[in-house]
Order: C-alpha cells, then structure tokens, then sequence
C-alpha cells in the first residue's frame, strides 16, 4: 500500500493506488469503532484542531470523535470563537494555531481552495473539511467505503447523483473518486444545477430522473446548497420536488437491489420523501458510521503512519 502525503486536500490529486490505501485502512478502523473500547492510541500525544469555519454536524463530529479514538489531544474553533470575527488574516490564524504544536489543522471554509493555501504555508498536516464547492474528500470516501460494502467493488457500479451538482463539492469528490475506481457516473438534476460541461469530467448528463435512476446501483442524493447560490436556480421548492424528488412511486422504477444514499442534511419533503429516507434502502446512518472509520484512516496517515502491517497492529484493540 502506498501514502505519502501528509496533507489531505482533495480527490482530484490522488493516484487510484493512494485511494484504495486509505479504503483499506478504513476497513481496518471500522472493526475499531465497532468494538467495544472504540480506541486504537496511534496519535496519543498528538493535537488535531478542528477549524469549522462553516457549520457542521457529522463531520466536525465525525472528526472529532476520529481523533479522540486514536487517542489524540482535540481542540475545536469556529470562525465566531477565533480571531477571524477581529480581522486576523487566515493565514495568521493557522501560523498561530502551528506555533501552539498542532499537528493535524482540519479546515472547513466557504472558500474554495482555503485548505490549500493553508497547507502550503504551515508544516502542520492539513485535512479539508470541505471548501466551498470545490472539495470534500472524506465525504467522498465514505460514501465509496459504503458502496464497496453493498456491491463488493466500484468496477463497473453505476452511481447517479441526484440533485445540486453545481454548488456541490460533495459532488465532485464523488465523481473524481469513481471515475478513478471504474464505476460509471450519471448526474440528474435541473439543466441550471446540472450544465452538460460536466460530461468533460466523464459522467454521463441527463435531466429527467426517469432516465437517470433506471439502471443505477446506487442513487446518492444531493440537497440544495442554497448558501452557495446568489439567485435561484429554480422557481420553487415544489416544483423542484415534482420533477427531481424521489418519491415512493420513482423508487417503483429503480432496480431491486439499487441503494439510497445521502450526505446529509437531508430536505425531508424536498429532495426525498420522508418514508424512502428511512426505509431498508437508505444507508444514509451507515455512511455516519463509515465516515468515522475514514476520518480515522484519514488522520492515521497524513500523520506519517504506515499502512503496512495495520491490520496486526490493531488486533491488541480489537474485540471479537
């Protein structure tokens, strides 16, 4: 296996050999936080700082309790508890918080490519959080750790996304990570979320859900970023829900076996219903609990840990 980053940014800069390491290393820390004592001390003595400059409930969490399992030192900052709310620059925010011996700086930021430009200027590892709508790579790690889980492999897995594909960084991280792994990518939504220049990035474009569910294995669904929009993609909620929301009746036309997926927060009402969201399909609680073994895979290796014998070296925490 192979990893030699010590920085996170995106799925865009990442060989298919360096993807499947940190997948495989997830498979190893799900068995961790499925055990009982939920700890593997791999960062004791380490300090990880979650920067969420941007709201956030399951990764800040999700990071949060990553680190705390491996048993690393956790500090969280938003932008509103830190200098930013004074003026301070970002850049001497992030020096400042290196000079107190972070060595893990987790960034979420409206701004796409803070997480960069913030790598680039401390020795600290950086992990991106989400930037804009740029980036959000554990996102999309999670969600293939997921479908690997379901189909076995990604070769060949016939993946929609449905919804924002505009404003979505979600989105792109996922298409990035599959179009590297061989699956086939279809993206649905209206012609104003979901422009034919993203047949550039190898995915397939279409604009009726009839034709973007038929065939898929797995539909991951996609909020409306409204923060992200400067005017309406769209008239209305409702009309977005008659012609792109999943309903009890479209799932009649999805395969059997095909999966529901979603990153969260979910729009119950919006972009699925209420009973579909919750019903045996959906696995959108098992990607919560997938992104906590990413997260994990993620931390263990941007701070310097090999992949190599991973597997032995967890057995001592691990209770069958």
């Amino acid at each position: 296996m192979n990893w030699t980053r010590k920085d996170l940014i995106d799925i865009e800069s990442l060989s298919a050999e360096e993807i499947r390491t940190l997948l495989a290393c997830a498979r190893q820390f799900k068995q961790v936080c499925l055990s009982p004592r939920k700890h593997a001390p791999f960062l004791q003595g380490y300090t990880v700082i979650n920067f969420f400059v941007e709201p956030s409930t399951r990764t800040r969490t999700s990071f949060e309790l990553a680190a705390k399992h491996l048993g690393a030192t956790v500090v969280n900052l938003s932008a509103e508890g830190s200098s930013l709310k004074k003026g301070e620059t970002l850049k001497d925010t992030v020096r400042n918080l290196e000079s107190l011996q972070a060595d893990v700086l987790i960034i979420r930021h409206s701004a796409s490519g803070a997480p960069q430009f913030v790598a680039e200027r401390v020795r600290s590892s950086v992990v991106n959080g989400g930037d804009g709508a740029h980036a959000h790579p554990t996102q999309a790690f999670l969600d293939a750790f997921t479908m690997i889980e379901k189909r076995g492999t990604l070769e060949g897995a016939h993946v929609t996304i449905l919804g924002d594909i505009l404003y979505s960084r979600v989105a792109r991280s996922n298409i990035w990570l599959l179009n590297k792994m061989g699956a086939k990518v279809t993206l649905c939504g209206p012609p104003t979320l979901v422009p034919k220049n993203f047949e550039k990035m190898g995915c397939r474009v279409t604009h009726h859900i009839e034709d973007a569910i038929g065939d898929a294995d797995f539909v991951n669904l996609l909020r409306i970023q409204h923060e992200r929009q400067r005017k309406s993609a769209f008239p209305s909620l409702g009309e977005y829900t008659a012609f792109f929301g999943l309903t009890k009746e479209r799932v009649k036309l999805m395969k059997p076996n095909a999966i529901i997926m979603h990153p969260g927060p979910i729009n119950r009402g919006v972009e699925i219903d209420s009973d579909i969201a919750d019903c045996e399909r959906s696995v959108v609680l098992h990607q919560v609990t997938n992104g906590l073994a990413v997260r994990m895979a993620a931390l263990y290796l941007v701070t310097g840990n090999s992949p190599d014998d991973l597997e032995k070296n967890l057995e001592p925490y691990i209770q069958h």
